[in-house]
């Protein structure tokens, strides 16, 4: 077991995450296979709608179970405005914990940061960080730096205000993502400064697989940044060329979902 990994957590017994209402949407195979339930996690200002668009029902399609949590305070959760960073972990491992099956934990966006922390709580078959937002002062170095005038409200207390050509490529219909954007909410005040502030997630329990996949072409999530995060698991990033941030809503959605399906038929074998 590695020295990183805590298995008391003295807070989590004195100050307990209260609880919410979480809005789970699931998508079943027809037939029914042996293979890990999968639990994909939105990033901030996402709810289960951006997986529910195209991912869930094609990961069922190829006999996975699926499942999409809104965070608190996102999509059809109860609302949450004071929810912290700790509170979305709470709700990911509770979601997870309560699967029939171990399972396999799918983060994108400041999402990959939710699992990442989750992982170290609950012994997930595999991780999947999806052009994570892994946070720290770099992360708001690169946001200023590309879109000064979404993200300085943000580092007040505003909401984070992601643009079209930050999400997407020109792939993409402008009305399909006028639509999109649209449905975006915004995390808890919190939560959105912690993301800059945070502690670096401890080591997963049972040392899982973990792949790490994005764009170099993506607006929000240098290449650098997905290098980083594939090292910190011994690997290199699975990389998209000429998608947007949110890979599981762009033009060539396909593309992602195989390549992480391929993955876990490969390195999740029943």
């Amino acid at each position: 077991m590695s020295p990183r990994t805590r298995i008391v957590r003295s807070r989590d017994w004195a100050h307990p995450v209260p609880p919410v209402r979480r809005e789970v949407l699931t998508a079943t195979p027809e037939v029914a296979e042996e293979k890990p339930p999968v639990l994909f996690v939105p990033g901030f200002g996402h709810g289960a709608w951006a997986f529910a668009e195209h991912w869930l029902e094609h990961a069922a399609g190829r006999g996975f179970p699926a499942h999409a949590v809104s965070l608190r305070g996102h999509g059809g959760s109860a609302p949450a405005p004071g929810a912290t960073l700790r509170a979305y972990v709470h709700d990911v491992v509770q979601v997870a914990a309560s699967l029939p099956r171990q399972a396999v934990l799918v983060g994108h966006g400041a999402g990959g940061l939710v699992v990442a922390h989750a992982l170290a709580r609950y012994p997930a078959r595999a991780g999947v960080l999806v052009a994570p937002v892994l946070g720290g002062w770099g992360t708001l170095g690169a946001a200023l730096r590309r879109n000064p005038a979404g993200t300085l409200p943000a580092v007040v207390g505003g909401p984070l205000r992601l643009s079209r050509r930050q999400l997407f490529s020109r792939e993409l219909p402008n009305a399909t993502a006028k639509t999109y954007l649209e449905r975006l909410g915004r995390a808890g005040k919190r939560a959105q400064w912690q993301l800059l502030t945070h502690r670096e997630p401890e080591a997963a329990v049972g040392n899982p697989p973990v792949l790490v996949l994005g764009s170099p072409d993506d607006r929000v999530v240098p290449p650098s940044a997905l290098t980083r995060a594939a090292r910190r698991y011994g690997s290199a990033p699975l990389l998209f060329p000429g998608m947007g941030h949110d890979l599981m809503l762009d033009a060539r959605w396909r593309e992602p979902i195989d390549a992480i399906l391929d993955w876990l038929d490969k390195d999740t074998p029943v």
